[in-house]
């Protein structure tokens, strides 16, 4: 419901070396010990140990999704989070007949585990994944697979929720349905202002929930999850997998256990028009369509902070071969994942295992899209290291994210722990405060911004929820490759504003 607490035991298998959590999306308000990435707020869970959970849902509704958050391992071991209004408070919208949770996922023929290894071994990129899954399923282009389709039986004329949750591992995704228009009524788990779309389009840790309305006639609609990669020279699966939206007939009983099975079709669907794969002017116009829905319906810029206490401008992007091995980096500075984590480090005061100056800008200033290879006057090689953020208890934080061109521009969604922000505003080219056009009436509150390919994107938050958290991209070889850092809130003065004792049975590096 929208408000309460909720625990899960996580226990770890004996076949995995070590896994943990995270409750993406989840603002973890003063549990910071309960987020889960790994060596940021706690150690992985070892083979056959267990680990209790404990937060709060507070205020929070909607779609979310948990996955685990060490190695490569998200790329199986997900599931949805759903969390539904209080009784008697409804949606913004008319209630729809029947909901649908629909996972849009990777699939290797080779352990994952073992394919993060060759990445990190061999220095490149990762190669592209085996199918495209649709709740676990691939689809009917497939040789192994044909009869292995999603499938959801609808009734001429009612309305449909689709609960979408991107949960792949390196890959963004359109999705959409033949002969279908799509209602977007909610993103990241915050009602929007409700607009029409024939197609979405995903990232990594992204959530849409979307109205349908079977208002075609009886058949068959391919649901397609096709990829998009604005990247050049990106090896990726250039192919769509497919779920059916079927229609029964008015004379045939549906059985109930049979609205998800896999079934073999008889009768050819109809396939949905797919943007091209690169089609970045499309899905730009589509992400400019979000816009958050306020209480009563109303505009109101209330939440927004106005008055910034802390500005930071983040250049993102890949730095290309340093020794041989690809990196990435935030202001020229790659991640190094410590050896402990880094909410156990900082509440017992141990020294060494990370330093406090992360820089809060670029050290130069440059044409950071279009140019900067390697030279004398800007060095783009990165430094290494385990450096955090310190931001004060209550500061009003501005992010100005800027895309880089080094290796090559494309679309990085950032997520960050125990927040949600403000997206005021995305721009083509090098962020100018002075022409930048932003938002603050009805920005969208996300927790995962896909900042695009060669522009900027500008957020805000209150930094009112004390520890140590994780912003990374979602791309998980962009984290792999240093495309991540860390903020340290502080605690307040008041009674609810400072971080509580670990748990007992935290586990241990």
């Amino acid at each position: 419901e929208l408000t309460g607490s909720i625990s899960l035991y996580y226990k770890t298998v004996q076949n995995i070396n070590y896994s943990h959590c995270q409750w993406h999306g989840v603002r973890q308000r003063l549990t910071c010990w309960f987020d889960g990435p790994a060596y940021i707020t706690q150690c992985p869970i070892q083979a056959g140990q267990s680990f209790k959970y404990r937060f709060t849902l507070l205020n929070k509704r909607g779609t979310l999704f948990w996955h685990a958050h060490i190695s490569w391992l998200r790329a199986t071991v997900h599931g949805p989070l759903i969390i539904y209004p209080k009784q008697g408070v409804g949606y913004p919208f008319q209630p729809p007949v029947e909901e649908h949770v629909i996972i849009l996922g990777e699939y290797w023929l080779r352990d994952v585990r073992g394919l993060e290894r060759h990445v990190k071994e061999s220095g490149g990129g990762p190669p592209g994944s085996d199918a495209y899954t649709l709740n676990g399923l691939l689809g009917p282009l497939h040789n192994c697979s044909r009869d292995d389709i999603y499938t959801i039986n609808v009734t001429k004329g009612k309305n449909y929720l689709l609960r979408i949750i991107n949960a792949a591992l390196n890959m963004e995704h359109f999705f959409m349905v033949a002969n279908h228009t799509m209602t977007v009524v909610e993103t990241d788990g915050e009602y929007t202002k409700p607009f029409k779309t024939t197609f979405l389009m995903l990232t990594p840790g992204q959530t849409y929930n979307v109205l349908i309305k079977a208002d075609q006639s009886i058949g068959k609609y391919f649901m397609a999850m096709a990829p998009y990669m604005p990247a050049k020279n990106a090896p990726f699966l250039k192919k769509t997998s497919y779920g059916i939206l079927r229609y029964a007939s008015p004379t045939v009983k549906v059985d109930k256990l049979a609205r998800k099975s896999h079934v073999k079709t008889s009768m050819t669907p109809l396939e949905p028009i797919i943007p091209n794969v690169n089609d970045t002017a499309s899905v730009q116009a589509f992400s400019d369509q979000v816009k958050r829905l306020y209480p009563n319906h109303q505009w109101s810029p209330v939440d927004v902070p106005l008055r910034i206490d802390k500005t930071l401008f983040f250049t993102i992007g890949l730095n290309g071969p340093n020794g041989g091995i690809f990196a990435a980096s935030v202001n020229n500075v790659t991640f190094r994942r410590p050896t402990v984590s880094l909410l156990n480090a900082y509440y017992n005061n141990l020294q060494g295992y990370y330093s406090t100056d992360f820089p809060d800008k670029p050290e130069k200033m440059y044409d950071f899209v279009n140019g900067a290879p390697n030279n004398i006057s800007v060095d783009t090689q990165p430094a290494i290291g385990t450096q955090v953020s310190i931001l004060e208890h209550g500061w009003a934080v501005q992010v100005i994210f800027q895309d880089t061109g080094t290796v090559g521009t494309e679309k990085h969604p950032i997520h960050l722990h125990g927040f949600s922000f403000y997206l005021l505003g995305t721009g083509l080219g090098n962020y100018n405060s002075s022409t930048a056009l932003l938002n603050l009436y009805d920005p969208p509150y996300r927790n995962t911004v896909g900042v695009p390919v060669g522009r900027w994107a500008v957020i805000r938050f209150r930094a009112d929820n004390p520890g140590m958290w994780f912003m990374h991209c979602h791309l998980e070889v962009h984290t792999t490759w240093g495309l991540s850092m860390a903020f340290l809130v502080k605690n307040g003065k008041g009674k609810m504003q400072n971080l509580p004792p670990p748990p007992s049975d935290l586990p241990l590096c």
